[in-house]
């Protein structure tokens, strides 16, 4: 029987309400602070994506930020919002002075909604405005107005503080990591030179923009000194290392892109067609873009981006008379580029011995690549090495936000998630034994061996990065010394031939609980020995325990509480400041003294404690 469809099947919800209900629609997904891009990041880039316009515009040079477990604070020293629009700007949809296109001509933030999503999906908001020495505050809880004060004579300099609480009712077991908050500080300052900014006491000022920003991001040595270029609503920094995979920043009017778009899709266009150019050689862009480290940042009226979580730039123009972006970028990469490569021979001629070089190792081991190619084709029909999800069965392209792939190893693993797994987005690969230890090993590895050759064919990522098949690509070992170094040798292998999948954040360890306490009526998951303890205290003298060991002996109906909506996952992070070439040295090269001295050092540490 049809359901009634009249007068009352049509409602109207409040703002806040409409944002609590759909707010993957404002803020992208929730997530519990494990990916940079989960909710409560976002949160904290729509608050500073306001104070970041005020500096654009020349007003205020120092923001501070502050994350206290779940209190985060946002203070800036701009003109401060006008106290007699504080609540509309802070609860009322559309409302804002981003329209004014005089004012704010190529902001970032869209204070019609951001700072609304924020105020609505916090359990506790706080704004106020420090404006020509009086000061306005207002109270909110889930973006319901609890307190509002009234203006009061201040002796503060002008600017607005935001504090706010993420509501754990929608960001369930969330937890900031410090390295996600910093590398956002650290792209702010590197796009506003001059601009001061201090997390958690820590200070952030760059003088050369994007110039620092490659140099703090090279791992290593580049080949030649960073090709630094500026223009009118443009910069853009070059270089090349020995690293494999391509690695690009992209940004609009400060907003990291971290998708891309087609301002990146313009500059990788046209790095390939100058070089191609100023050599007068058809190099393929592969051997061109090996190795690159590069950035890009535009400045475009009203941008428009393909979510309100601006990850991914969708404008086609500059602005309402300006030139395309692809015209824009193209002209001034193709122009300065060349101008750099002529009066600077020296860094053309190391550019050109590291793209042959590139050309000649891709060449090398083209036919291995055409047999392993043949072999993954092959094995994929008739292997049970991957379990696919519904997403992808149809599709080798297109990466699908909520889709991951758990690597396993063994039978009983591989076996106990795939009877518990979801389906439609939860993929597992089955490794057989221990992988190869990569370390120092050339890329013809990826194709000669069978396990890699296969989990590359799996992940789509031996063209580009861009065709990775799963969002998540999660690590699931035993919680033993085996688990561990089998963890070791997969991390070694994508930071030896695809870092990106580490850059971008999308490799991760899963956890399993180490216990499992319970007596006849409640049961309880541990992942610590402090967990333990707290569960037979609740458990009391009946408590049962039972120490897992590795993923096999969980039942699959206990492994769905594991990889559903509260799976615990530990991104795997590069430090900005770490070599990966070293730190790969140490830990997955020979065994070197130093690493020798560290075991025994820790072992007799540990003999102490007992």
């Amino acid at each position: 029987m049809m359901p009634n469809y009249d007068e009352g099947s049509i409602k109207t919800l409040d703002w806040q309400e409409h944002i609590r209900k759909r707010p993957g629609m404002y803020i992208g997904k929730l997530g519990d602070g494990s990916a940079s891009d989960d909710g409560i990041y976002v949160l904290l880039k729509e608050v500073m994506d306001n104070s970041i316009d005020e500096f654009m515009m020349g007003n205020g040079k120092k923001i501070e930020v502050k994350v206290s477990n779940e209190l985060v604070t946002v203070r800036d020293y701009g003109r401060g919002i006008p106290l007699g629009k504080l609540l509309d700007v802070a609860s009322k949809m559309n409302t804002g002075a981003k329209y004014d296109s005089e004012v704010f001509k190529k902001s970032v933030g869209l204070n019609g909604v951001g700072i609304k999503a924020v105020n609505a999906l916090s359990s506790h908001f706080l704004i106020k405005s420090f404006r020509e020495g009086e000061v306005k505050e207002i109270h909110f809880s889930e973006g319901i107005l609890k307190e509002e004060f009234d203006v009061v004579p201040t002796d503060q300099a002008n600017g607005t503080f935001v504090a706010f609480t993420p509501d754990v009712n929608v960001f369930k077991g969330y937890h900031f990591i410090d390295d996600y908050v910093v590398n956002m500080m650290k792209n702010y300052s590197f796009l506003n030179a001059g601009l001061t900014l201090e997390f958690n006491g820590e200070r952030f000022h760059s003088k050369n923009g994007l110039k620092d920003l490659l140099e703090e991001n090279q791992e290593a040595e580049s080949l030649y000194p960073v090709i630094h270029l500026k223009g009118n609503d443009i910069e853009v920094a070059i270089t090349h290392g020995n690293q494999y995979g391509e690695d690009y920043y992209s940004f609009v009017n400060g907003q990291h892109t971290t998708q891309g778009g087609t301002h990146l899709v313009a500059f990788r266009e046209a790095i390939v067609k100058t070089i191609r150019d100023f050599y007068k050689k058809d190099f393929d862009p592969s051997d061109i873009r090996a190795s690159i480290i590069a950035a890009i940042s535009i400045k475009v009226e009203e941008p428009v981006f393909e979510s309100q979580t601006k990850t991914k730039l969708g404008s086609k123009d500059i602005g309402p008379d300006g030139p395309s972006v692809r015209n824009f970028v193209a002209n001034f990469v193709q122009k300065e580029l060349d101008n750099y490569l002529h009066k600077n021979p020296d860094v053309s001629e190391v550019l050109l011995r590291r793209i042959q070089e590139s050309e000649r190792e891709r060449k090398a081991i083209s036919g291995i690549k055409k047999l392993a190619k043949q072999r993954a084709k092959k094995a994929n029909l008739h292997n049970r090495k991957l379990r696919d999800c519904r997403v992808h069965l149809n599709s080798t392209s297109e990466l699908r936000e909520n889709s991951s792939i758990f690597i396993t190893e063994g039978d009983s693993a591989s076996g106990s998630i795939t009877k518990s797994r979801d389906v439609n987005t939860q993929a597992v690969f089955s490794l057989r034994g221990k992988p190869l230890n990569t370390f120092g090993l050339s890329k013809k590895i990826v194709y000669e061996n069978e396990e890699f050759n296969l989990l590359q064919a799996a992940l789509n990522i031996e063209e580009s990065m861009d065709d990775l098949r799963y969002n998540k690509v999660i690590i699931a070992t035993d919680a033993d010394v085996d688990g561990m170094h089998i963890r070791l040798l997969l991390i070694t292998f994508f930071l030896q031939f695809f870092p990106e999948i580490v850059r971008r954040g999308h490799l991760y360890i899963f956890q399993t609980p180490l216990f499992r306490v319970r007596n006849k009526k409640d049961t309880y998951y541990c992942y610590t020995d402090e967990e333990r303890v707290t569960a037979i205290q609740k458990c009391g003298k009946a408590a049962e325990i039972t120490r897992f060991k590795g993923l096999g002996e969980i039942s699959p109906d206990e492994f769905k509480n594991f990889i559903g909506p509260d799976i615990r996952l530990d991104p795997v992070i590069i430090k900005k400041h770490e070599s990966v070439a070293q730190m790969l040295e140490y830990y997955m090269g020979k065994n070197t003294q130093e690493r020798q001295d560290f075991i025994i050092e820790n072992l007799y540490v540990e003999k102490d404690e007992f």
